[in-house]
């Protein structure tokens, strides 16, 4: 959950996200295979050092396989404001870009066919500014994200013109 104290005063958090599931798939996947391969070749041999051997690379694929995708994962947010979108990855450093609804020009999204079955899509919000282009991918429900955000651009822009307020 995105910390209410970073946001500014009047700012109101619309809806926040997570990337989709489909990503810890082959981290699972890895992970299965891994325990089932690794506790067959530690116990088929009585080598130590073979057993040390496969502890080591079991290690290091567990590492890079499994942990940092799962916590690359868990520690991204999508956040979606009344006045802003953003964007946070990271554990021990930290990745953040943060786009005022205020220079939203375009708001589209892409689905490809396995996005389709699985329902999550890259979402591209298009800016006038000189940052370019915000591109979030593995988006869940990303038609349903791409007309809340256009919702909330709207919201914003009449807010920002004196003709409405945003609902709390």
């Amino acid at each position: 959950m995105y910390p209410e104290k970073l946001l500014a005063p009047g700012e109101t958090i619309a809806f926040e996200l997570k990337p989709h599931w489909r990503a810890l798939i082959w981290p699972a996947f890895v992970l299965v295979i891994e325990v089932f391969i690794a506790t067959w070749a530690f116990f088929a041999f009585d080598s130590t050092i073979f057993r040390w051997i496969v502890v080591i690379v079991g290690v290091i694929i567990l590492t890079w396989q499994v942990a940092l995708p799962f916590l690359t994962w868990l520690t991204t947010q999508y956040v979606f404001t009344s006045r802003r979108i953003i964007v946070r990855r990271g554990l021990l450093t930290k990745q953040g870009r943060d786009m005022p609804l205020s220079k939203v020009n375009n708001v589209s999204f892409e689905v490809s066919v396995l996005g389709r079955v699985l329902n999550y899509g890259t979402l591209e919000v298009e800016s006038a500014s000189d940052d370019g282009d915000l591109v979030i991918n593995d988006v869940p429900n990303v038609e349903d994200i791409q007309r809340q955000v256009y919702e909330l651009h709207e919201l914003d822009d009449s807010r920002r013109r004196g003709r409405g307020s945003v609902p709390e």
